[in-house]
């Protein structure tokens, strides 16, 4: 990443620490969020630095918060439900530095795009809809490790990425959920869960299909 600012706020169960890469003259405003704190899921994890990056790029300020027990994030792992109100806090703190105007869009990977999707849903619901959701390797179903999501349906433009070879959440936990939602599912050949040498393509496909401001 380039540079940003690592800030501590005030969150429901203590500190939440987020890493902040204002943009000058920003379109719009992004909201990161990472992979399961309990396996080794962090704000710098590679999937999410990726789409802080595309986002930077398409004009977004971008905002990777660690959820509860990472980092300097107070708190403990409450499997996505205290967790969504850290990220509304977040989402609270960024449209008070950033504006309330500025287009705002939600990025997960994992566990996090689990996460975000109940954002997303308290925010509709609240007024104030994400402008465009990117979930990445989408915690949903009975994943590795014993555990198991009903991840909320979400706005038909979302953009859902998945690997065919995800040995952590298969795809066809995605498809399931995806399938009664009509959602498109971008399916990239030959990547795991953590898109080793496809971070590439998470790349060109944000890139194709979120517009710059909009």
């Amino acid at each position: 990443m380039s540079k940003h600012e690592r800030i501590l706020l005030d969150g429901p169960a203590g500190t939440i620490e987020v890493f902040v890469e204002p943009r000058e003259a920003a379109t719009g405003i992004a909201l990161i969020a990472h992979p399961h704190p309990l396996y080794g899921g962090s704000a710098d994890n590679k999937v999410v630095t990726t789409l802080a990056r595309v986002f930077r790029d398409l004009g977004c300020a971008t905002l990777r918060p660690n959820f509860r027990g990472v980092g300097a994030s107070a708190g403990a792992h409450d499997h996505g439900i205290a967790e969504t109100g850290d990220l509304a806090a977040v989402h609270a703190y960024a449209r008070a530095r950033f504006g309330t105007g500025l287009p705002f869009h939600l990025g997960g990977f994992s566990f996090g795009a689990y996460v975000v999707t109940r954002l997303a849903k308290q925010l509709a619901e609240a007024g104030d809809p994400a402008r465009r959701l990117v979930l990445v390797g989408t915690a949903a179903g009975f994943v590795e490790g014993a555990r198991s999501y009903v991840t909320e349906a979400v706005a038909p433009d979302s953009i859902i990425i998945h690997g065919d070879r995800d040995e952590t959440v298969p795809l066809a936990n995605v498809l399931a959920w995806a399938e009664p939602l009509e959602l498109a599912v971008s399916v990239v050949p030959g990547a795991d869960h953590f898109f080793h040498r496809k971070l590439h393509v998470i790349r060109d496909v944000v890139g194709r299909l979120v517009r710059p401001g909009a």
